[in-house]
């Protein structure tokens, strides 16, 4: 009998759990987001954000991450959205998501929004629709 990723792996905010080697090296190899980020950066990065890790139960080891950079109060940023290759298509992706998303409502952010080139359809089952202005939004980039 097969697990479901609801027996076989856990999500937790617990910063103390994090494989912050294993994340930098996951999205400094394979994530097109992030490709070549070092690790400096992505222990910065990690320090300034809520994380969120999936954990296999059998084993412990981190098989997923996500982070959001937020003030808890008016916006968050969904980014850095990762399974590792052996855990995808069980929808641990989406769980890391929802798991994001039920953290922050009771917080009362009213903006939460994410990037994606490719995922989509994992964001649209959590709730999130494409931006009904996007010729509002603004960026500035550096570099």
């Amino acid at each position: 009998m097969t697990e479901t990723p609801q027996e076989r792996y856990e999500i937790s905010s617990d910063p103390a759990r994090l494989d912050a080697a294993r994340i930098h090296t996951w999205l400094s190899e394979d994530a097109y987001w992030a490709k070549g980020r070092t690790r400096e950066h992505q222990d910065r990065a990690i320090a300034g954000s809520l994380n969120f890790g999936a954990y296999d139960l059998a084993t412990g080891e981190q098989a997923g991450y996500a982070r959001v950079v937020t003030d808890l109060a008016t916006f968050a940023w969904l980014c850095d959205v990762y399974v590792e290759p052996a855990a995808r298509g069980q929808g641990l992706g989406g769980r890391l998501v929802v798991a994001a998303r039920d953290h922050l409502a009771p917080t009362g952010v009213r903006r939460f929004l994410l990037a994606t080139a490719d995922a989509h359809g994992v964001y649209e089952k959590a709730g999130f629709r494409p931006l009904d202005n996007p010729d509002q939004w603004m960026r500035l980039r550096f570099g």
